[in-house]
Parts: C-alpha cells; sequence; structure tokens
C-alpha cells in the first residue's frame, strides 16, 4: 500500500508508540487521525504531523465507549471520504495481583483493550471494502502470549485481542482488507508509570520507534505477525509455553511470588465475607 494521502486513525496516540507511529505515517505523506482523551497532548502531536501531512487532526475521547470509538471511523471518513489504515493501538494497564482487583475493573480493562479495537475495526471494515483495499493493525502484547504475575486482566484482554486479529486472517480473505497483529515486549513508554502496583520486570526496555516501524512493515509487507523486539528470550518464553509449561511456571514464580502476607490478607478477606478488591476496600 502506498501510505501518501491515505486515511490513517491512530489510537492511543497522546504518548509512546501512538505518539511515534502517528509522527511515521505523516512522515510518509498519510493524513493522520490521532485518537486519544489527553487533548492538549493531540494537539502538540498534530501539530508536529502537519509539518509533513497538512491535513491530519485528532478527536480526542474516551474509547473505552462504544459510542465514541465507531464515531472515531465516521468522522474520519466523512471529513477526508474514507478510512484506509486503522491502527488500535490504545490501551490501559492493569498490573495488579488478582486477590487485589475488582470485577469492575475487568470490564473496564476489556472494555480499553479489547472491545474497542472489536467496535473500531467493525466500523472501519465498510469503508474499506468500499475502497477495494485496507489495512487494520491490532497492537497486543506480549503479555497475551506470556502472561506474567499480576497481569491476569490485562494479557486476557491481549490475548482476546491476538485471537480477534486472527480471526480477520480467516475472514478478511479475499477482501483486500489486510490484517496484522504487532506483539511488544517491554517497551519504554510511560505505561511503566501507571501501573498499580510494583513490577517485578528489571529488563531492558525497546524504544518505541521499534514498534512504529513494526507496524509500517506490517503493512507495507503485508505480514500478518510481528514480534517486537525480536529477541531470544521472548522466543524462548514462547516455546516453554508450548513444550515445557512447568518450567516457566516455576520461572514466572521465581521471579514474582506470592508473598505469604498478601494471601493471608486475601484469606482474611474472604473470611468476612467479602469479594475480592483492594485492600483499602471495607
Amino acid at each position: 500500500m502506498e501510505l501518501r494521502d491515505k486515511v490513517v486513525v491512530v489510537t492511543g496516540a497522546s504518548s509512546g508508540i501512538g505518539w511515534v507511529t502517528a509522527e511515521a505515517f505523516a512522515q510518509r505523506g498519510a493524513v493522520v487521525v490521532a485518537v486519544a482523551r489527553r487533548e492538549q497532548l493531540l494537539e502538540q502531536l498534530i501539530q508536529r504531523c502537519r509539518q509533513h501531512s497538512p491535513r491530519s487532526t485528532f478527536l480526542a475521547g474516551d474509547l473505552g465507549g462504544r459510542v465514541f470509538a465507531e464515531q472515531v471511523i465516521d468522522d474520519a471518513a466523512a471529513r477526508f471520504g474514507g478510512v484506509d489504515v486503522l491502527v488500535n493501538n490504545a490501551a490501559m494497564s492493569k498490573h495488579k495481583h488478582v486477590y487485589h482487583t475488582r470485577v469492575e475493573e475487568a470490564e473496564r480493562v476489556m472494555a480499553v483493550n479489547f472491545l474497542s479495537c472489536v467496535w473500531t475495526s467493525f466500523a472501519a471494515i465498510p469503508y474499506m471494502l468500499r475502497r477495494g483495499e485496507g489495512a487494520i493493525v491490532n497492537v497486543s502484547s506480549f503479555a497475551g502470549r506470556v502472561v506474567p504475575p499480576r497481569e491476569a486482566l490485562y494479557g486476557a484482554s491481549k490475548a482476546a485481542l491476538n485471537a480477534f486479529t486472527e480471526g480477520l486472517w480467516q475472514d478478511l480473505e479475499g477482501s483486500n482488507i489486510h490484517a496484522a497483529l504487532v506483539i511488544p515486549g517491554a517497551i519504554d513508554t510511560e505505561i511503566w508509570e501507571k501501573l498499580d502496583e510494583p513490577p517485578a520486570f528489571r529488563g531492558r526496555k525497546t524504544p518505541p520507534e521499534a514498534v512504529a516501524a513494526a507496524i509500517l512493515e506490517a503493512i507495507e509487507k503485508r505480514l500478518h505477525e510481528i514480534t517486537v523486539p525480536r529477541k531470544l528470550d521472548l522466543m524462548t518464553a514462547r516455546l516453554l509455553r508450548l513444550v515445557l509449561p512447568g518450567a516457566l511456571r516455576f520461572g514466572l514464580r521465581r521471579m514474582d511470588p506470592v508473598p505469604a502476607q498478601l494471601l493471608a490478607a486475601a484469606r482474611e478477606r474472604a473470611l468476612a465475607g467479602q469479594r475480592l478488591g483492594d485492600p483499602s476496600d471495607r
């Protein structure tokens, strides 16, 4: 796909992966529609994008609601005549032990990280069918393949996104609409500052520009799946998940074991007739 003058919707664009991805598309001459909640940051981003793509614009709102998610696509199509590329990157972190988590948090994570991608994709596909071509890139996470401790909800939301994308590979066959899955590992973004509980991970983080490059590569080369970074430790973890799952679980338990006091507190809440939730909930 030649990207010049193509209409590209990028969600989660106010920072990190979304920000650098929007800039990368603008530098190739695409008309960028940047989407996120933080309007002031989107204004700054679009000022940079317009240096290369003067028609680029933004929409500020919460993609965790279906009405706004569908509106993003319809507004972009109404303004520019269609949608050529959709990059579903918006996501929220949820690094929190299951004993501390309320069921309402699960609903919110699934709405933002998974259902928003379904809503935008379902809205975009008819416009792409009219164009005769299109591309949908869903930005997942390696936590959707190998779920670390305290990532049950986040990993579940990304695993759902993985399965949805793989289903699109089959269902969109013959339509000339390409669906791609980009799976980042540990990426150096502000998401690490928004974790509910301290992370056990102490390894090196990859710059978000590597993910933006993978998104563009997936579109330009019509690749179905790319893991970023392409490192041996990620591939080893994925292999262990398939052939030695017990060894993988052992390693993850050692990385972030369940503290005895955490279990004791959860049991005390259970004996008091309380549901799962934050220890401060009474």
